[in-house]
């Protein structure tokens, strides 16, 4: 049965790819990007809706919840995939760290003001982590820019962290009404992500021609992740509320994942910090 099903972070990587494929699969794809040039591109390719959003831009999140909501009778999934690594500590117009705002308020905002529609189309949300949220540092709900102590491996795997407690706490609150959540990560994907970052290892880990060529996979195949979730059945194929890697259960590596408490809190400082 096809699905309509919105892919942010759609215009390249694992997301353009994941967009391909469910295209060819007979879905309904729904692109949204940051680059004009890209998002339209992929866009004109598959035939499919295409918008664009800024995410360090919280106006454009809340224009693009708009959009979504008008013209679609449903979304069956909702698959928050856009995100980054950048590098020195900058503030967005809305005055949070960039990379806690694009990897986590602006999916956190997007979700939860599309909330009744996925709740109507008892839709699967899944949000892309990555291991990089076994590194990351105690989560402070009263510093989440980490004003205190940044870096930006530390912002990301925070970031990521994030996006599985957002995960889970998402499927404590609406797995009942109908709605089905999972995080995962992807692999170790060779693509442009990363390319923003001043991070010298980073630029060494995304850059090198070698680890490229020996420890990398591809788009295509890390797009596999979303595709799978996608296009299976919560609750047969796989349970709402987990992790998930290589289309099985799997462990984040940092047990502050698993802290319900810590979860809820997280939740009410994004409610908090977005004035919802």
């Amino acid at each position: 049965m096809s699905k309509t099903i919105v892919i942010t972070g759609a215009s390249d990587g694992i997301g353009a790819a994941a967009a391909r494929r469910l295209h060819r699969e007979g879905h309904r794809v729904v692109v949204v990007g940051r680059s004009p040039r890209k998002t339209e591109a992929i866009a004109r390719e598959l035939g499919a809706d295409h918008y664009l959003a800024d995410f360090t831009r919280l106006d454009d999140v809340r224009k693009l919840a708009a959009d979504l909501n008008t013209p679609y009778a449903r979304i069956d999934v909702l698959a928050n995939n856009a995100g980054g690594v950048f590098g020195n500590p900058t503030k967005t117009v809305d005055g949070f760290e960039q990379t806690f705002q694009i990897n986590h308020l602006a999916p956190f905002l997007l979700t939860r003001l599309l909330l009744d529609k996925l709740i109507d189309s008892r839709a699967a949300v899944l949000q892309t982590s990555s291991i990089g949220a076994a590194q990351a540092p105690r989560l402070d709900l009263g510093d989440l820019d980490l004003d205190k102590n940044y870096s930006p491996i530390r912002a990301y795997g925070a970031a990521k962290l994030e996006n599985i407690l957002f995960t889970n706490e998402l499927h404590r609150r609406y797995h009942d009404a109908g709605i089905s959540t999972a995080s995962f990560h992807p692999g170790n994907v060779a693509t442009s992500f990363g390319s923003e970052t001043e991070s010298r290892l980073m630029r060494f880990i995304t850059g090198s021609r070698l680890l490229r060529a020996t420890v990398f996979i591809s788009p295509e195949q890390g797009a596999d992740q979303i595709v799978w979730l996608a296009t299976s059945r919560p609750g047969v194929d796989w349970q709402s509320g987990g992790y998930y890697r290589k289309r099985k259960p799997a462990k984040p590596g940092n047990k502050q994942a698993l802290d319900a408490a810590l979860a809820r809190g997280l939740w009410t400082r994004s409610e908090q910090l977005l004035q919802l």
